[in-house]
């Protein structure tokens, strides 16, 4: 019996991963995830592995909101404004990248690793530019559609 509880959760679970890894917001989120992974990578392969610190931060906070968004955690705690928050994670993590990307790509004559690591965070930061533009349309519909009308008739 607990073996059958145990692994209706699990594939509740990987169900709920499934479907969310499909919506628009879950694949960019997983995108995210595996772009810092890889230039987490290629920057520790680097001859200056202090590039790192932006890719490890970035993965961990992208897979923090995966998790949130996927559990659907953003609904129960409502302390934090999770589109407000995401919002800040995307435009701050678009900006981080591009500027350690562009370092990166321009200080690293002979570090194959660190120009692969900077191409790859050149794409991460459109990315992350593109998902903080997406919030960015969420937040300004919900805002219309929130909005009370001004010409009142009583």
């Amino acid at each position: 019996m607990a073996a059958e509880m145990e692994g209706s959760s699990s594939g509740g679970c990987l169900e709920k991963l499934t479907s969310y890894v499909r919506t628009r917001k879950g694949t960019i989120l997983a995108a995210e995830i595996i772009l810092g992974f890889i230039i987490l990578i290629c920057y520790a392969m680097s001859i200056y592995g202090g590039y790192t610190a932006v890719a490890i931060c970035e993965t961990v906070v992208a897979t923090v909101f995966f998790v949130v968004f996927m559990l659907e955690l953003d609904k129960q705690f409502r302390v934090v404004h999770w589109i407000w928050s995401d919002l800040i994670r995307a435009v701050i993590g678009a900006a981080l990248y591009l500027i350690t990307s562009l370092i990166c790509v321009f200080r690293g004559h002979g570090d194959g690793a660190l120009i692969t690591g900077g191409v790859f965070g050149l794409v991460a930061g459109v990315l992350y530019a593109y998902d903080a533009y997406t919030i960015y349309l969420v937040l300004k519909s919900s805002r219309e559609n929130t909005a009370a009308p001004t010409d009142i008739t009583v």
